[in-house]
């Protein structure tokens, strides 16, 4: 089976691009909007409407395979590719990705997506949202010829089983970090609520005191909430660097005694901490995460500590892995291009004893949440987002409706 014409639309995300490094200069937030001047290459507002490209395969029977093009929030920082702005970008996949596949037969998935792979725009690779967006649709084109799900695709490729149960859902609340973790704990999420500390001053406070007060009082609010002794989510906080900004990147200790602070506010549940510092580039963040998991597990502290930023592409989580660089990696899933290589992370993480944490952004699409889920269920990472947006009920909706329709449809095969 052929694909017969590729079609383009330029489309909205489930969130904004945000210059990270504007507000970590202290541009400050007015309503939904940011105050101040942008500090990254492309911005034209410190936060800008997300964009995404959505790609159609048009098949030789009439089927459509659909993928979406989309890049994470912070697009810009911590080694990722520049501003993604559909008016820039179709053009460039009319051009350089069209060609390449339009009128050819449909083959395995993987050698499809390496032939992406391999095209190179004066001489450098696809911007990652491209690779991003046509590998799904590639995917799914692969599903649809085979008459298959595209779990089974990946599944049948890479040799792993499709999951019988579902994966836990990690929700996150955007700034309204109060109101929304309650509809979280009302609808029993897993892990939660993400919280978005990425202010030192507004957020985690100058001694880390407004944190520990949040910590506290989600505590406190899920055993209000649920009424349930059964109902233990995993507490996962993202607080961007802000950790690191306040203790020294290096001052482990000082570090560690703070989580330790942390842990006792969040008890009886569990506690993760997901970007603790950035240290301004991989090397270092790689050294100065693996420092502090050691000096977690040495003193015997009841805190998991994620890695995020510089762990972008799969060399990153290669890298981050064989270091032990936290005991946890975000496979953030948009950063990585080809969705293979999300696959391939996952697997990976299992391989070296990490956890896998198969993220993303909340700047996705309904689409590209769809084709990560299939890619979760054939390949179990331990957790994964949901997504797309911050207000907690759409992009969870997505997420737990594509495991159930999954794990309902396997019963019946």
């Amino acid at each position: 089976m052929k694909i017969e014409k590729i079609v383009l639309s330029q489309g909205r995300t489930g969130f904004f691009f945000d210059d990270q490094k504007a507000i970590r200069l202290g541009a400050k937030a007015d309503g939904a909007a940011y105050t101040g001047e942008p500090a990254l290459p492309g911005f034209t507002g410190v936060r800008q409407a997300g964009e995404s490209i959505s790609v159609q395969m048009v098949l030789e029977d009439g089927q459509i395979a659909h993928g979406d093009c989309a890049a994470v929030q912070y697009s810009g920082a911590s080694g990722r590719d520049p501003l993604f702005l559909a008016e820039d970008f179709i053009p460039v996949i009319e051009e350089h990705v069209v060609p390449v596949f339009e009128q050819t037969e449909i083959t395995e998935f993987r050698a499809m997506a390496d032939k992406l792979d391999a095209i190179r725009v004066d001489g450098k690779p696809l911007h990652t949202a491209i690779s991003y967006g046509v590998s799904q649709a590639l995917l799914d084109a692969v599903a649809k010829k085979n008459k298959k799900m595209v779990c089974e695709v990946i599944a049948d490729e890479y040799g792993t089983d499709v999951s019988a149960t579902p994966i836990p859902v990690f929700s996150q609340t955007g700034d309204d970090r109060y109101i929304n973790a309650d509809k979280m704990i009302l609808k029993r999420v897993d892990v939660l609520p993400h919280a978005l500390i990425n202010h030192v001053e507004t957020k985690l406070g100058l001694h880390g005191e407004k944190l520990l007060d949040y910590v506290k009082w989600l505590s406190e609010r899920i055993a209000l909430l649920s009424g349930e002794d059964t109902y233990r989510p995993v507490i996962h906080l993202d607080v961007y660097g802000t950790i690191g900004q306040v203790f020294g990147e290096r001052e482990y200790e000082k570090m560690a005694d703070y989580l330790a602070a942390l842990s006792e506010a969040a008890k009886p549940y569990a506690l993760r901490i997901e970007g603790p510092m950035d240290a301004g580039g991989r090397e270092a963040q790689i050294e100065c995460m693996a420092g502090l998991r050691r000096c977690l597990d040495e003193r015997g502290i009841p805190v998991e500590i994620v890695a995020d930023e510089w762990c972008n592409n799969v060399d990153d989580i290669r890298a981050f892995a064989d270091a032990k660089a936290g005991h946890m990696l975000q496979i953030k899933t948009p950063d990585l291009g080809g969705v293979q290589h999300i696959a391939e992370s996952v697997l990976y993480c299992k391989e070296k004893g990490i956890g896998a944490y198969q993220g993303g952004t909340c700047n996705e699409t309904d689409r590209s949440t769809q084709i990560c889920i299939q890619i979760a269920m054939a390949v179990q990472p331990d957790q994964v987002l949901a997504k797309p947006g911050m207000g907690v009920d759409e992009g969870f909706m997505i997420v737990y409706n594509e495991m159930q329709r999954i794990l309902a449809l396997r019963k019946v095969r």
